[in-house]
């Protein structure tokens, strides 16, 4: 009999999303699946952890469930955490994380909850992989990108990641014979400019709103960002070392011993 991979889901935007909710039909599809995910929304969370709160985990049965799903009133590195040191009896094949509702491409991905937790379990040295839809809607279609997942996963499994490695996939929101095909590609170099809408409470007391706008900078072909405006899927490797390898040698002719 041949035995079946171990996937973990987990997301960013809460156990109850449209988003993991189809994620999870699609790993259902491949293996044996184990959902931990956030019990309420944790977008823009980044790679935060709970230290100094209690955390709790609940089984939770849902109607007609083919899978085993814990809800976690912390962040989703919390539950990719739990996940391999309490729930799993051992370590996954694979870690998916999302979908998300929205984009993490380009400096998105500094931010993102769900890129987070796939950072944390390639950490773990679990192969990762982040998948986020270009729609912010609560009830977007996820249906058209369903395969493209489904693909990508199992070639992941197939084919392993490299270390230190986990995937950013980003798609486009069109119909799925509107999607061209699967680039590989770099993070754009973009950024947010940001703004602080300043308000008042009727007590007088100042409060703020963040808002903001992206500017993309990058005119490269080989980008996430042009991927997906040119209606591609949009793959980009990313690594969780975060040294500047490239700085070693400038910064070690500063003479900082003398």
């Amino acid at each position: 009999m041949i035995k079946k991979p171990l996937i973990l889901v987990t997301n960013d935007d809460g156990i109850s999303a449209p988003g993991i909710r189809t994620l999870v039909e699609v790993m259902a599809e491949i293996g044996e699946v184990v959902v931990v995910a956030p019990d309420k929304p944790q977008s823009a969370m980044g790679h935060a952890i709970t230290i100094n709160s209690t955390l709790y985990l609940n089984k939770i049965s849902l109607e007609n469930a083919v899978v085993t799903e814990y809800n976690c009133s912390g962040t989703p590195v919390d539950c990719v955490k739990l996940a391999v040191n309490e729930i799993l009896k051992r370590k996954p094949d694979l870690c998916v994380s999302g979908i998300n509702h929205g984009s993490n491409s380009s400096i998105n991905v500094i931010y993102s909850g769900t890129m987070s937790a796939a950072v944390e379990a390639g950490i773990e040295g679990i192969p990762a992989i982040g998948f986020s839809l270009l729609d912010y809607d609560w009830n977007a279609d996820f249906n058209p990108i369903r395969s493209f997942v489904k693909k990508i996963a199992l070639q992941t499994l197939k084919s392993g990641l490299p270390e230190g490695t986990v995937l950013n996939v980003n798609f486009p929101k069109l119909s799925e014979k509107d999607i061209k095909g699967i680039k590989i590609c770099r993070q754009a170099k973009a950024l947010w400019m940001e703004k602080f809408d300043k308000r008042k409470t009727p007590q007088g007391k100042d409060y703020y709103w963040l808002t903001g706008e992206f500017v993309n900078e990058d005119k490269g072909e080989d980008t996430d960002e042009w991927a997906l405006e040119q209606g591609y899927v949009s793959v980009v490797p990313i690594q969780f070392d975060m040294t500047a390898h490239h700085a070693i040698q400038q910064l070690n002719s500063w003479n900082l011993n003398q």
